[in-house]
């Protein structure tokens, strides 16, 4: 970490072994720090002094973490807040997504971890589109996002621990396989627009995982892609390089490649701006109860 002494951190847990290790690992990268062990010193706290950063965790004795990160948005607390928790479930990780909640830290995290997201959490842009939660029932997650990249960046961390109970190999293949896709979505069909939404749904079924992107463009057709590693010829792993140096463009094009190698299925809509991704689950793969529908 490179951060100035200046960047302040309000910690938030009741743990008295998290918070020591908290305090070590903040302390050695230079930042100053306050403690709350309680949702509502927390509050306090926040009316007394201004923050850079929350660290906050999710279950605190009284009112919970998700409850106080409503509460300090309320109040007009507009630092990030890393939300740190065990707790995958869609309704706690969508209610902190409703939020603004800026990424979900898992526990247990190694001091790693913690200190690349605090890093990320500073170096990202200041304007952020809100994110919009369609539906956050466990067998069915509906999102709009903004094309921006730190949008889906921040989605792709949230529905990763959403499925931290997949197998690992399964849970790694289709998380980077959504990520290029949304990505690309977020890029070429929302052309990187913040007023432009791409809705993304998860829906976990009993033997598969079903990603479904659709991005607010027109569509296109892929010999038109000569930016894509779609179009080069077997010999010539990377000649649309020379096209994408250009335009301008960034390193990539491999995106579609990569995600038909990690997923069983991908599927295009006629237009080409809609994309399905599929994961077929083993027998032995933990499964979720169907939600029941709505009364």
């Amino acid at each position: 970490m490179n951060k100035p002494a200046t960047k302040k951190l309000l910690v938030v847990e009741d743990d008295a072994g998290m918070r020591e290790l908290l305090a070590d690992v903040l302390n050695r990268a230079g930042f100053q720090m306050a403690f709350a062990e309680t949702g509502e010193a927390a509050l306090e706290a926040a009316r007394r002094d201004t923050f850079d950063l929350v660290l906050l965790d999710v279950w605190l004795p009284g009112m919970n973490g998700i409850d106080v990160l409503a509460e300090l948005r309320r109040m007009g607390v507009t630092a990030r807040v890393i939300v740190m928790t065990g707790d995958n479930t869609p309704e706690t990780l969508m209610r902190a997504v409703e939020q603004q909640a800026y990424r979900c830290l898992a526990k247990p995290f190694t001091p790693t971890a913690l200190l690349e997201m605090i890093q990320h959490a500073f170096e990202a842009p200041a304007e952020e589109m809100p994110i919009e939660v369609v539906s956050a029932r466990p067998d069915w997650v509906e999102l709009l996002v903004p094309c921006q990249f730190e949008a889906a960046e921040r989605i792709v961390n949230f529905l990763t621990q959403l499925r931290a109970n997949l197998p690992e190999e399964a849970r790694r293949t289709l998380g980077q396989a959504f990520r290029e896709m949304l990505l690309n979505a977020v890029e070429w069909g929302g052309k990187l627009d913040p007023q432009r939404k791409v809705r993304v749904a998860c829906l976990r079924l009993k033997r598969m995982i079903l990603y479904r992107i659709a991005d607010p463009g027109p569509g296109f057709r892929v010999a038109e892609l000569h930016h894509s590693a779609l179009q080069n010829p077997p010999d010539k792993p990377f000649e649309h390089m020379v096209e994408r140096e250009k335009r301008g463009l960034r390193p990539g094009g491999f995106g579609i490649l990569v995600a038909q190698a990690m997923v069983d299925e991908l599927l295009y809509n006629e237009a080409q701006n809609e994309v399905v991704l599929i994961k077929y689950l083993n027998d032995d793969a933990p499964a979720e109860e169907p939600a029941a529908p709505p009364a």
